[in-house]
């Protein structure tokens, strides 16, 4: 199996580290991205008091491709000449900012942030089953299978079936969530299947994902965002920081600490972000938490370290070393970044 470091140039197409990263900008901006992730569900929520949910989606991927376009102006760093890579590319566009972008927003009007923000932690789940069964670049352990039972168990938790399953317009809202996650995993797991050793800088990734993603919405405008606003300073400040900061510089921020500490490290952002969601939505804007919910999202968290072999049987000290030099990297979730 590749090591953390070769799983994630094979995962990204990277071509090197980057070197002159302190461990302490490093670990900043591994932060910072948790915490603009996790704002995105509040920014989102916001954003939808003036706005439809495709003008909410339409606005994050402009934005967002203008401001990592701006970065690789700055830098000027080259576009892939590969048609293939381009078509790859487009493919991951709609998968993996299109589609979820725009189950997102349409969900959010019917579920709190907070709840918004602990489906999103399903991710992994999703991305394991897809590399597994849908595109077979992991090959699944006893333990792994039975994360992936557990997550499921945890979102079943989250959804509270005892609660009664009327098909709601909130129930429909949890299972577009979940759609969008299995939209990631299906991306993530496509990256390494098809859009390895690209030659591709983290920056030039990212910018054709969400560039390529702005350009199909432009071409949907007429369908999607050509409904009447409303606009005032939130609902502009949530677009902006929705746009430029979750879909733009955190995506680079992302992709610093991936290659510096690898997939499996790195993706533990998925933790923060459902803290800082749920917290958020308590305090700006005054949701409730059912206790269903942080439980659920708990047997979700075991199962996603279950799921990515992160929790190992201890078989004596003679064989330690060696179980620790021979587990495979995490599934590629953590190998391209997760847009909120």
């Amino acid at each position: 199996m590749p090591t953390e470091a070769s799983s994630d140039q094979h995962a990204t197409g990277a071509i090197a580290s980057p070197r002159g990263s302190s461990a302490v900008a490093v670990t900043a901006q591994f932060v910072l991205t948790g915490i603009i992730w996790g704002s995105s569900f509040l920014f989102m929520k916001v954003a939808l008091v003036g706005l439809s949910p495709g003008q909410v989606a339409w606005s994050r991927l402009i934005l967002g491709a203008l401001t990592l376009g701006l970065f690789v102006a700055v830098r000027r760093d080259r576009l892939p000449r590969s048609i293939r890579i381009w078509l790859h590319m487009t493919v991951l566009a709609v998968s993996f900012c299109v589609a979820p972008f725009l189950l997102f927003s349409w969900a959010q009007q019917h579920v709190t942030s907070g709840l918004a923000s602990i489906f999103n932690a399903t991710t992994p789940i999703m991305t394991a089953v897809m590399a597994a069964v849908l595109f077979r670049v992991e090959r699944l352990k006893a333990l792994q299978i039975a994360g992936i039972v557990l997550g499921i168990l945890g979102v079943v938790v989250i959804i509270a079936p005892w609660q009664g399953l009327d098909l709601s317009q909130s129930l429909v809202a949890q299972f577009a969530i979940l759609g969008a996650t299995a939209c990631y995993g299906f991306s993530l797991a496509y990256m390494r299947k098809f859009v390895s050793n690209t030659g591709m800088t983290a920056l030039m990734f990212s910018f054709l994902n969400i560039g390529i993603g702005a350009v199909i919405m432009l071409a949907l405008t007429p369908l999607v965002a050509a409904s009447a606003v409303t606009l005032d300073p939130w609902i502009i400040g949530s677009v902006v920081l929705l746009g430029c900061l979750g879909t733009g510089v955190a995506y680079i921020w992302n992709q610093t600490t991936v290659r510096a500490w690898g997939p499996t490290r790195a993706s533990t952002v998925t933790y923060i972000t459902p803290i800082v969601g749920v917290v958020l939505g308590v305090v700006v804007l005054g949701e409730t938490v059912s206790w269903n919910e942080p439980v659920g999202a708990l047997v979700v968290f075991l199962g996603i370290l279950l799921a990515q072999n992160r929790l190992r049987l201890r078989r004596g000290r003679n064989h330690e070393g060696a179980d620790a030099s021979t587990a495979p990297a995490a599934p590629v979730e953590a190998s391209a970044p997760n847009p909120r």
